[in-house]
C-alpha cells in the first residue's frame, strides 16, 4: 500500500466566525476534523503588536498538536500570521521564515520534515491582495529555494487569487497547482483562494474542501486538503 500524507490549509480569520464570535475551540474542532498530518494556518495571530496567538498554544497542545517554531516573539503562533501545526510521528528537521515584498507586511514559513513518504518541504503563504505583489512574493520564494538543498516541496496557503492559478505559473517554475475546490466565502463558496502546488516528485492522490460543520461558520474560509504520496 502506497504511503500518503495529508496536508491542509486553513485561514482562521483570527478564530472569529461568521457570527463575529471569537471561538478558538470551534476553530480547533474544525482542524481536528480535517484528519491532516500537517495543517498550515493563516491569520493565526491577532492583528495588533505584539500579535498574540488567536489560537492559544495550550488549546493546540491539549488536542495533541505541535505548533512549529518560526521565531516571532510576543506569544505569536507563527510569522506574519502564518503558522504550521503537525501531529503524529513526523520528524521535524528545521524551520525557517522569510519576509516577502509588497505594500502590506507579508511573510512565508518553511519547514523540512522526515515523513512516511520521505523528506518533505512545506511552505506556508498568505499572499497579497494585488496580483502584482502576489507574483513578486512567489518569485521571492522561488529565489530563496534556489539557495536551499532541493527537496520534494508543497507550497500551500491562501493565494488570494480569484482566477485560475495559471496566472501564477510564471512565478512558480517547477510547481504544479492543485484545485481542491471553492473555499471562499465559507457559507457559499465561489472562489478557490486556498490551494497548494507541488514539485513533480510528489503526486496528489486526492484533494478537497472540508465542509463538515462547523466549518461554514467558524471562519470566512473553508479548509482545503490534499493527500500526497511520492510520484
Amino acid at each position: 500500500m502506497t504511503a500518503t500524507l495529508r496536508i491542509a490549509s486553513y485561514n482562521l480569520q483570527k478564530c472569529v466566525g461568521m457570527d463575529m464570535r471569537r471561538r478558538p475551540d470551534r476553530s480547533m474542532q474544525v482542524i481536528n476534523a480535517i484528519g491532516a498530518d500537517i495543517v498550515v494556518l493563516q491569520e493565526a495571530d491577532k492583528r495588533l503588536p505584539p500579535r498574540p496567538a488567536a489560537l492559544p498554544h495550550d488549546v493546540i497542545e491539549t488536542q495533541g498538536w505541535q505548533a512549529l517554531p518560526f521565531g516571532q516573539p510576543g506569544g505569536s503562533l507563527g510569522w506574519h500570521g502564518n503558522a504550521m501545526l503537525m501531529r503524529g510521528d513526523l520528524g521535524l528537521i528545521e524551520t525557517d521564515h522569510l519576509e516577502l515584498p509588497g505594500l502590506e507586511p507579508r511573510g512565508a514559513i518553511l519547514a523540512d520534515f522526515d515523513t512516511s513518504i520521505g523528506a518533505l518541504r512545506v511552505i506556508g503563504v498568505h499572499l497579497g491582495l494585488l496580483r502584482r505583489f502576489r507574483l513578486l512574493q512567489l518569485m521571492a520564494i522561488t529565489r530563496h529555494l534556489r539557495h536551499r538543498p532541493p527537496l520534494p516541496t508543497v507550497l500551500v496557503g491562501d493565494f488570494n487569487e480569484w482566477g485560475p492559478k495559471t496566472a501564477l505559473d510564471a512565478a512558480t517554475p517547477g510547481l504544479e497547482f492543485v484545485d481542491p475546490g471553492h473555499s471562499f466565502p465559507a457559507p457559499r463558496p465561489v472562489a478557490a483562494l486556498d490551494s497548494l502546488a507541488h514539485t513533480d516528485n510528489l503526486r496528489v492522490v486526492d484533494s478537497g474542501v472540508h465542509r463538515a460543520r462547523p466549518a461554514a461558520s467558524a471562519s470566512d474560509h473553508l479548509p482545503v486538503w490534499a493527500e500526497i504520496s511520492k510520484a
